[in-house]
């Protein structure tokens, strides 16, 4: 008889009771080091293996095996004959942009060099080989950008649990990278189409130049160094248009030059070309146009060298001098106080604080001067005294709108930190509340007015209509809820400035009616005010309305104005044109002239507006300049 058979039968007629001590005694003789366990034979064996198996799968957590096909499948690579990027359309749209904060120079290289397209019917092809699935967890990893394109990285050994470490990746790719791509709207398809319709005329008929004039199919300069190519960079990069975005960068890289016996305007120059070029390099994270910023920043800080440090308001970028307007030494207020945002992220990526000393002396120097009332400011400045001058005269439109903008958006950039911006843009806003506030009538429409030595003007510019948006931004911030509900009152009126109009879009001026009149209604035209520039304020101002509140109608508002710049100002060859006459919808005039900030503010801001991305600049990682130009702000809000 076999030995192990026999002891196999024998131990199966013990009782329980018996088997139980002797596995005792066993195992107590075991651990004294008298026996083996292998002397026990085979029901030693498979009880202890068993209680092995059963320590070793018990703390697994279902999931975590990256080879189990049913629980977490494997990259899968985009077909070849796809290329970098799908074609934009409703059925498969596009992911925005991931939105960075930090030093741009820890950003990825260019969306379209070794890019792989991720949808998100990625999620429901089938591993085959989870072997194979598991080894490429192992090896790759990649990065999220230009609206849910996976840039892949280098080759490297790290597993997809590590952390990124090194110091040449992006310091903002988060959690929110990876959830699922919200939908581009059939509204958002309609700006890409207005864009490219508009890009169409400026490259057919003005590529490299500042200006198209779209009926006269040719272009106009003011400074010769493309300035709608400039302001347009980012929104490309935002609406996802890659092919466009690579044809302007290659003109940036190979033909944009500074180095040229010109004079342009320091703030207009900052706020599209500078702000243009920071705001596309944190986007792209393409050095080249780190470059290019630092070169026209240094060329433009001549303009500082003044008696008082209030900036002149021209600056010869070729032979590095700076000047007054020809006929006085005065500066705007708004243009020496809205440089800042600009001048100030430029010495953060560059480590050179001369930008941001020059701005900041500037906003202290205006922050101890006389002559405000109630924080309102005059519209001038004397560069050679440092006073203000033409005193008495106050208003958020032209020559001093912006200035309130910047208190604020300084104040957000720096982390809110700064608390004397936060107080002269607290008191300025008592002070629009205690003297330029007033209601129309028949509506009851809240409009924000002009003050000029102690008398009140109905006179309202379009370019007030940044204010509601600027307002809300403040809420959101932390600022009295106040603000949100006069943000309100104000988005409503600037929707009543293009609703009353016959053509649908807003004169460049309107004045409002103080008292009720049969036949008439809130919003009165001059004729010498009833142009339209394709300006962007409304349209900004709904989008932040519509990013704070939900509300559906700030989005309805926005289509409205969108169909009729369609509808009055769409050149049939390529571009848009400002016109003349927004009451006569049969003939409203074409100007001929398509601004550059149609194309850098206006259409971004309306696909922005179409959006329910909140993720699409998040505006607790980015604040715009005045020229829509995104710049992250310095520490999390």
């Amino acid at each position: 008889m076999d030995v192990c058979s026999w002891k196999q039968r024998k131990w199966k007629q013990l009782s329980r009771l018996q088997r139980s001590i002797i596995l005792f005694l066993f195992a107590f003789l075991a651990v004294c080091g008298v026996i083996s366990y292998t002397s026990m034979g085979e029901p030693w064996k498979s009880l202890t293996n068993k209680s092995l198996d059963d320590q070793r799968t018990e703390p697994e957590i279902p999931g975590l095996k990256l080879a189990n096909p049913a629980v977490l499948p494997a990259p899968q690579k985009a077909d070849a004959n796809l290329g970098d990027y799908p074609e934009l359309s409703p059925q498969k749209p596009p992911k925005p942009p991931h939105v960075r904060r930090g030093p741009s120079n820890l950003q990825n290289k260019p969306p379209w060099r070794d890019v792989r397209l991720k949808t998100r019917h990625d999620t429901s092809k089938v591993v085959e080989e989870p072997v194979q699935a598991d080894k490429e967890e192992k090896t790759e990893k990649s990065v999220i950008s230009w609206r849910g394109a996976v840039i892949e990285p280098d080759q490297s050994t790290e597993p997809p649990s590590s952390k990124i470490k090194e110091p040449d990746k992006p310091s903002s790719v988060e959690v929110e990278d990876q959830k699922e791509p919200v939908p581009i709207t059939e509204r958002q398809v309609a700006v890409i189409e207005a864009f490219r319709h508009a890009w169409k005329g400026y490259k057919d008929f003005a590529w490299g130049h500042d200006e198209l004039k779209p009926l006269s199919k040719s272009y106009s300069e003011w400074f010769g160094l493309g300035l709608t190519l400039i302001d347009a960079l980012d929104t490309m990069w935002i609406l996802g248009l890659k092919e466009e975005f690579e044809e302007a960068r290659k003109w940036v890289a190979n033909d944009l030059v500074f180095d040229k016996n010109v004079d342009v305007n320091l703030f207009e120059s900052t706020i599209r070309i500078l702000g243009g070029l920071l705001s596309t390099y944190h986007l792209s994270g393409d050095s080249l146009f780190l470059e290019k910023a630092k070169d026209i920043g240094n060329r433009l800080m001549p303009a500082f060298k003044t008696p008082s440090k209030i900036p002149y308001s021209d600056v010869n970028i070729g032979r590095g001098t700076a000047h007054p307007p020809r006929w006085t030494s005065d500066s705007t207020v708004a243009e020496v106080t809205s440089i800042q945002l600009e001048f100030r992220e430029l010495s953060r990526l560059t480590g050179d604080e001369k930008f941001q000393k020059a701005v900041d002396e500037v906003m202290k120097h205006v922050h101890t001067l006389s002559g405000k009332n109630d924080g309102l400011v005059p519209m001038f400045i004397n560069t050679n005294s440092g006073q203000f001058t033409h005193l008495g005269v106050y208003t958020l439109g032209a020559r001093a709108d912006s200035y309130y903008e910047y208190l604020l958006k300084q104040w957000i950039q720096g982390g809110k930190k700064e608390n004397e911006l936060l107080e002269d843009y607290m008191r300025a806003i008592e002070g629009v509340k205690k003297h330029l506030l007033q209601r129309s009538q028949p509506k009851k429409l809240t409009f924000v007015g002009e003050l000029a030595h102690g008398h009140f003007s109905a006179k309202m510019d379009h370019l007030v209509c940044f204010l509601p948006g600027t307002l809300a931004l403040g809420a959101h911030n932390g600022l009295t809820a106040d603000h949100m509900k006069l943000a309100e009152a104000l988005i409503e009126t600037c929707y009543q400035m293009y609703a009353q109009v016959e053509t649908g879009l807003s004169p460049e001026i309107v004045h409002f009616n103080l008292h009720a009149q049969k036949g008439h209604k809130d919003v009165e035209i001059k004729p010498a005010d009833r142009h339209n520039l394709l300006r962007p304020e409304t349209v900004e101002s709904l989008f932040y309305m519509y990013r704070f509140t939900g509300d559906k109608k700030y989005q309805d508002w926005g289509w409205e104005i969108l169909q009729n710049f369609n509808k009055y100002t769409r050149v049939p060859t390529g571009g848009y044109t400002s016109i003349n006459n927004v009451q006569n919808p049969s003939n409203p005039e074409p100007r001929d002239k398509m601004e550059s900030f149609f194309l850098g503010e206006t259409l971004k801001y309306m696909f922005l507006l179409f959006s329910d991305d909140i993720d699409l600049i998040n505006l607790d990682k980015y604040v715009f300049n005045t020229e829509a130009h995104p710049l992250p702000i310095w520490v999390p809000a």
